[in-house]
């Protein structure tokens, strides 16, 4: 029937319709689905910082070691409280310029941490410029590199009033006796990583997804945590800027071990801390509040285990106390 061996012009047809058919199949089909899709109602639209950050991004191929996509099965849980939609790329997904369409974010693989929701771990734009310029400082056994041309070192007389100044020690600069000072790409990088968060669909998701790991294996919830894991939550949302070990960074963030607030018996300071942030001591980043993030049970426990841990020896936080401290904050 097909006498492709002898009728060359035939061969070369059915090899183009068979191209074309594939490319419609594959590639237009999709991208015209794609022009359906619409942003989630209450979708910030990206700032003009922020897209030169998803510049920066796609330049330094971040999405080579990082997804930005929550699956729905078990072991994407930890990374967002709902599976990633189309719309939640759209306006990410603009072109970089004329020539350029933006390239996939989603990722394949997870050498790093998915980013669906970084801006929501890491809020604070002093870990993330510690993270770019030494992710040693701040994860002792990451195995990303470091991104140091996004930073310059300057003398002391030489730093502006504009200049962001990164506190690094000093023994891990070429100069030891410089300032670092984040480079304009940093910023707008860093400013593109803190935009990083899940819209709020308005609704609870499936009690099929919602993280497991919160909840001690094999105990009643009788504590004053409702079984909540405070060291699994101490992990999961302040290890990264105070260490696992509660000692922090020198210059970056305040030690929580031997911490006069955090042995305090009346845990007012520490948990109004906690909910409302802190950003009163020039010598330390400043701390996001976590009240829109985290529930009452789960403070009390984060501060629980604070108190309990590191050699700090200090009465439990009930959920109670939170909420009574919660109230007296919102009616300030």
């Amino acid at each position: 029937m097909f006498d492709f061996h002898k009728n060359h012009k035939l061969l070369v047809l059915t090899a183009f319709l068979g191209f074309a058919l594939l490319s419609t199949i594959i590639a237009v089909f999709p991208a015209l689905q794609l022009q359906e899709v619409k942003p989630l109602p209450g979708m910030k639209e990206m700032s003009s910082e922020e897209l030169k950050g998803l510049q920066v991004y796609v330049s330094e191929n971040c999405m080579a070691c990082h997804t930005q996509q929550v699956r729905n099965i078990e072991m994407d849980q930890v990374w967002g409280k709902r599976p990633s939609l189309a719309s939640d790329y759209y306006y990410s997904k603009q072109r970089l310029d004329f020539w350029r369409q933006s390239p996939s974010l989603l990722g394949s693989e997870r050498t790093g941490p998915d980013l669906t929701e970084v801006g929501k771990r890491q809020p604070g734009k002093e870990w993330h410029l510690l993270h770019l310029y030494n992710p040693r400082i701040v994860v002792k056994e990451s195995v990303m590199p470091g991104y140091p041309w996004l930073f310059e070192e300057k003398s002391p007389a030489m730093v502006t009033k504009g200049d962001i100044v990164v506190p690094v020690p000093g023994e891990l600069l070429k100069n030891p006796d410089h300032k670092l000072v984040a480079k304009p790409e940093a910023l707008e990088l860093v400013s593109y990583l803190q935009s990083l968060v899940q819209t709020d669909l308005g609704a609870e998701p499936s009690p099929d997804f919602i993280p497991s790991t919160r909840k001690k294996s094999g105990e009643q919830q009788t504590d004053t945590s409702l079984g909540l894991d405070g060291l699994q939550l101490y992990t999961e949302t302040c290890s990264a800027c105070h260490q696992p070990s509660g000692e922090g960074i020198t210059g970056a963030f305040p030690p929580l071990a031997g911490s006069k607030i955090v042995n305090d018996p009346d845990p007012n300071i520490l948990v109004q801390i906690i909910l409302s942030g802190y950003d009163a001591r020039p010598e330390f980043g400043a701390m996001p509040g976590f009240a829109d993030l985290l529930t009452d049970e789960e403070i009390a426990a984060i501060a629980t285990h604070e108190r309990e841990s590191w050699g700090n020896k200090a009465p439990a936080v009930t959920p109670e106390q939170v909420a009574e401290i919660r109230k007296f904050i919102q009616n300030q």
